[in-house]
């Protein structure tokens, strides 16, 4: 199915731009402070991707778990997203700057990790062995 492997390479795209974002971040607000303070380290941003991720991820992956039985790529999103929210929602508050910052590259490269596991899962399923 050509949905699930546009889907997994989007929210493989987002999750890279998430790693991106929080690697990125602390060199951008010292290089263009004014731009980066605005919109880019606000929690408005980090909202706006979760609103962005959670559907494709969610749709991408319970499509390919249907299509090829492997449930431990559930696994690996549910743990995933379920950091990005947790870091997005609580993660200042409760675990620090740094503590959400670790907290969404993890999340991130799980929810990725994922993607790409179930990507090739997807494309190992249209062989014809």
């Amino acid at each position: 199915m050509v949905y699930t492997g546009v889907l997994d390479k989007s929210a493989i795209s987002l999750s890279m731009f998430c790693i991106l974002h929080c690697v990125a971040l602390p060199f951008a607000v010292i290089m263009v402070p004014q731009l980066t303070a605005f919109w880019f380290a606000g929690e408005d941003f980090h909202l706006t991707l979760i609103y962005l991720v959670l559907p494709t991820s969610v749709v991408g992956i319970g499509l390919g778990c249907r299509r090829h039985g492997s449930f431990g790529v559930l696994s690996w999103a549910l743990i995933g997203l379920l950091m990005l929210v947790f870091a997005a929602v609580y993660g200042h508050d409760v675990l620090g700057e740094m503590g959400e910052k670790l907290l969404t590259l993890l999340g991130g490269v799980c929810v990725m990790t994922a993607h790409i596991l179930n990507f090739r899962l997807c494309r190992s399923c249209d062989c014809d062995h």
